[in-house]
């Protein structure tokens, strides 16, 4: 399915496929993934999850640890990334990505891919950190205040699961007030991604 046959779905019909990652480190080149989650939703409906911790294949630093509370104990016996991508594009095919601040995780993604010889897909993504800061006034944009602020609640916040159902419970608010306000499709969805901050 290509980006465009993708865009023109309505929204109840397109399946979002919602993406976290853990990291090493703060930089694609020298850090890497240690766990990936995505859980994938056509309407109400949940069609897919995936969660797995992932040997980095370097240590992870103590402060990063402190921040997510992955060690390397956790993952000494994870899978590869290599070993996960596989699955992780069949997760992701013919789906609209949603991630919050996604050219952190899809920068990240995009270099493990490479590094094992696979292209990321090509597909359309929706960032809740721009939706966020175009369509509405939050105290803080972090992902954590977004759901304070709307009642979700964000108990495990910064591990990958936890955060992409926490992205999920807030995109789904993001929806509601966009179908209010007469989005009908994909294409429509992206397009309050655009324009001017207001």
């Amino acid at each position: 399915m290509t980006t465009e046959t993708i865009e023109k779905q309505r929204i109840e019909e397109a399946v979002f496929t919602f993406i976290d990652v853990e990291t090493t480190g703060l930089s694609p080149r020298s850090a890497r993934v240690c766990e990936v989650a995505s859980i994938s939703f056509r309407g109400t409906e949940r069609v897919g999850t995936l969660a797995e911790l992932v040997n980095p294949g370097l240590p992870i630093p103590p402060e990063v640890s402190r921040i997510h509370g992955i060690t390397d104990e956790m993952v000494r016996h994870s899978p590869s990334f290599g070993a996960v991508a596989p699955r992780l594009l069949a997760a992701l095919e013919g789906s609209v990505i949603v991630a919050h601040n996604a050219e952190f995780d899809l920068g990240f993604l995009n270099m493990e891919f490479e590094r094992v010889g696979l292209r990321f897909p090509e597909l359309p993504v929706l960032d809740t950190l721009v939706l966020a800061r175009r369509n509405w006034k939050f105290q803080s944009n972090r992902l954590g205040n977004i759901a304070k602020e709307l009642n979700i609640s964000s108990e495990g916040w910064h591990r990958a699961l936890s955060d992409v159902e926490m992205t999920r419970k807030i995109f789904e608010h993001f929806i509601t007030a966009f179908r209010a306000a007469g989005a009908a499709t994909v294409a429509d969805l992206i397009q309050k991604s655009k324009g001017k901050t207001s």
